[in-house]
């Protein structure tokens, strides 16, 4: 199969990205927060185009989050920043539910064109579904999609009940419920996830859920929901992708998840 997948579109629609200097301490600090061995890179745009070259990645979706207020402005400049230097990459801004000056920002996102947000309420310290974040839902509704970190049983920002609150509240958002819309809540996101808007990635998932328990997930809720994603600098895009192959899906499903999907609905490309 090896020469198969050399011939594969394959996009990352979760990617990090940071300053070169910061990257080393910002992927140790993402790797004390979760307590896992992070690899070995330092999280620049250069270390993530050389680890997706290893598969021949040729899209990225790349973004950072704001933990607080007063980044967000630096680190939307700087996406915006890489997204010019590397025509590859798909920029997502960040926002802060505590943040002046929310409306402005986002007019700021808008014209430039990102094409969503990162928001990550553990990290941020907010209910997904808190009133301080409405606004920020509110202005996005049909124009940009909103990839969420979403699960963690050690917190209850990111529960995937509240999740779908948001969802069903704004029908209209394309929400993107990262690491198979639970990372450690997955038999919630199982049960509570009703609303078509939500669109779920593989990121930081596979290196702890089943095969069985994965494909769950695709029988729930249909291959048209699900994108493929490393979440670099946690994993290596050849290894996410050996987690991938390990589900063994069959190809035309396996070409939605690698690519079609993210093209559709995020990019805006007809199949």
């Amino acid at each position: 199969m090896g020469n198969t997948l050399e011939k594969e579109r394959i996009i990352d629609a979760h990617a990090h990205i940071f300053p070169k200097k910061i990257a080393a301490k910002a992927v140790a600090s993402i790797g004390d927060f979760y307590d896992l061995a992070m690899h070995d890179g330092n999280g620049t745009a250069e270390a993530l185009l050389e680890s997706g070259k290893q598969i021949g990645v040729e899209r990225y979706l790349v973004c950072s989050t704001a933990t607080r207020p007063g980044q967000v402005q630096a680190i939307n400049d700087f996406i915006w920043a890489e997204y010019q230097e590397h025509p590859e990459f798909v920029p997502f801004a960040t926002l802060h539910p505590e943040m002046e000056g929310l409306e402005e920002e986002m007019e700021r996102i808008l014209k430039r064109g990102y094409y969503g947000l990162k928001l990550h309420p553990d990290f941020q310290k907010f209910h997904i579904d808190d009133d301080r974040a409405m606004e920020i839902y509110r202005m996005a509704e049909g124009k940009l999609a909103i990839l969420f970190h979403t699960g963690d049983k050690r917190y209850d920002f990111s529960a995937p009940h509240r999740m779908e609150k948001v969802a069903e509240r704004f029908p209209h958002l394309t929400c993107i419920a990262a690491h198979f819309g639970g990372y450690s809540q997955w038999k919630e996101a199982l049960e509570v996830y009703e609303a078509p808007n939500i669109y779920m990635d593989t990121s930081s998932s596979l290196f702890a859920l089943s095969k069985e328990d994965a494909w769950k997930f695709f029988e729930r809720f249909g291959e048209d929901r699900f994108f493929f994603g490393t979440d670099f600098p946690m994993w290596t895009h050849q290894a996410e992708l050996e987690r991938f192959n390990s589900l063994e899906l069959p190809p035309d499903m396996r070409e939605k998840i690698l690519w079609k999907n993210f093209a559709r609905v995020i990019l805006g490309e007809a199949e």
